[in-house]
């Protein structure tokens, strides 16, 4: 314990240097997992709770695509503030805050009394999550020392924690309500955050002394919270949401609905000119002049926007087209989540050997074939037939995930690491909100024909986006590492967490 309370995460160590995956590095992945697995779990354990859900709160679909959109957009548009807090103060700081914070919006999303207060309380959710995610990869990537292969197998086995999160999250959740009821689901994440918690204060290692820091460099020094920037980032992407979700029951005539999309307009432009001012920007444009950087995010957009949106609808089909109770199609789920854990593993080695590339342009098209599949799917299909498809769907995925983060960290260098997985996941999780909305109100009639047809939209969308996907992976640099890693070395600020 002693040892680990003076490693320096900055600072190449014998791991890092060897490429292996010493018990001290084994513990710093295991703690930092914790906020990817709850943020995870966040995501099934809620759709197959959504049935019961609105059932016990009177909430129409609508209300729960908000339930879902709630966590999801606090989530993608606080994210990248909280990236660069991150490098700013200390991954570590903001890592530990962010679990307290997620702890007590799940406390309060087991009390809601209402579908209102519950919206409120998933927002507050996301806060929390934004918080912890990015950096999590922050520490996780500095711990690696930036070694390429070391970093390629600590990315996969810290995405394999969450895909066990994603494969546990249905079926955990299933007998969680039908033992306990849906308020369950959100108080079980109390136990999860306390052992995350205490494990952050033992095994992270500390922040460094003053004494020990050197200068910062001036890029590093220059950022900040942007408050400009985050007010128009959370008002067009927000308003864009909410016009999506509105369209379909109040028609795209309505004030509402032309309104929120003008707004979002006006707001997602008047955003990119105040960054492009800004003198710390919460989203360095310069970032995006990598290429390898800027096809990964949108690959990572198009992956959570399918994923997210075919899951909403989904599981809206298991339980209201087939009838299913939260434990029937919590084992449905469990191939189209457990697929996940084989191939994220997989996946850590094949980047290591071959790069990012193939993984990537091999895992979209894995998944949208299986998302074709689901193109016969209706209310007589037997849960055999989905068998194929819901494990295509992630296994494909899980091969392009940790491939598509590795090549993101890779492009960045050290003092930007927190900041581009920040913006990584904000890409991700915005498109996963937009994809909810979307596919939500594709199935958003009352009857089951309406939710069977929203499902084969969704998912011939979701295939043709997939398509898109495998043709971003042709601008992924497959070996990246040694050009990043000639660039300037990790901030003293960056030291510090």
């Amino acid at each position: 314990m002693g040892r680990m309370k003076t490693l320096s995460l900055s600072s190449p160590s014998d791991t890092s240097s060897s490429s292996r995956l010493t018990p001290a590095l084994a513990r710093i992945v295991a703690t930092v997992s914790v906020g990817f697995v709850v943020t995870q779990l966040d995501v099934t354990i809620v759709n197959v709770a959504l049935a019961r859900i609105g059932a016990d709160l009177h909430a129409n679909v609508t209300a729960l695509q908000w339930i879902v959109d709630a966590y999801t957009l606090a989530f993608a548009v606080l994210m990248l503030s909280a990236g660069a807090l991150g490098d700013r103060y200390g991954a570590r700081r903001m890592f530990a805050g962010g679990i307290v914070l997620f702890a007590f919006a799940s406390l309060l999303c087991g009390l809601a009394a209402n579908d209102t207060l519950l919206v409120a309380a998933r927002a507050l959710q996301g806060v929390g999550a934004a918080a912890m995610l990015p950096n999590s990869l922050a520490l996780l990537n500095r711990s690696c020392a930036h070694d390429p292969k070391l970093r390629a197998r600590a990315v996969g086995l810290w995405t394999a924690a969450g895909a066990i999160s994603i494969a546990a999250g249905p079926v955990v959740g299933g007998v969680l309500i039908d033992l306990f009821g849906w308020r369950s689901i959100f108080l079980v994440n109390l136990p999860l955050c306390a052992a995350g918690l205490v494990a952050t204060f033992a095994w992270l290692p500390k922040p460094a002394p003053a004494s020990t820091r050197v200068q910062s460099a001036p890029a590093a020094s220059a950022r900040g919270i942007d408050p400009l920037g985050q007010f128009l980032a959370i008002i067009a992407l927000t308003a864009f949401t909410g016009a999506v979700i509105e369209w379909r029951p109040l028609g795209i005539a309505h004030p509402l609905v032309a309104g929120g999309l003008g707004v979002a307009l006006v707001a997602g432009l008047a955003f990119i000119a105040t960054e492009q001012r800004a003198a710390a920007p919460m989203l360095p444009l310069a970032l995006f002049s990598n290429r390898t950087f800027s096809a990964a995010v949108l690959f990572g957009v198009c992956v959570n926007l399918t994923y997210y949106g075919v899951v909403f609808v989904l599981s809206l089909f298991l339980q209201r087209v087939r009838g299913d109770t939260p434990l029937q199609a919590g084992l449905a789920f469990l191939p189209l989540t457990g697929g996940f854990l084989v191939s994220n593993v997989v996946s850590g080695w094949v980047v290591g050997r071959f790069g990012s590339r193939v993984p990537m342009f091999t895992g979209a098209l894995i998944a949208a074939l299986g998302y074709g599949l689901l193109q016969r799917v209706d209310a007589h299909t037997p849960l055999w037939a989905l068998l194929v498809p819901f494990l295509l769907i992630p296994s494909g995925m899980g091969l392009a995930v940790p491939a598509m983060t590795t090549a993101v960290l890779a492009s960045a260098d050290a003092r930007r690491a927190g900041t581009a997985s920040a913006v990584l996941n904000t890409a991700r999780q915005a498109g996963g909100a937009v994809g909810v909305a979307a596919f939500g109100a594709l199935a958003s009639g009352s009857q089951a024909v309406h939710i069977v047809a929203g499902l084969h939209a969704a998912t011939a969308v979701s295939t043709v986006v997939l398509l898109i996907a495998a043709a971003l992976a042709r601008f992924i640099d497959p070996h990246p590492h040694a050009r990043v890693q000639r660039g300037p070395q990790t901030s003293p600020r960056e030291s510090a967490t």
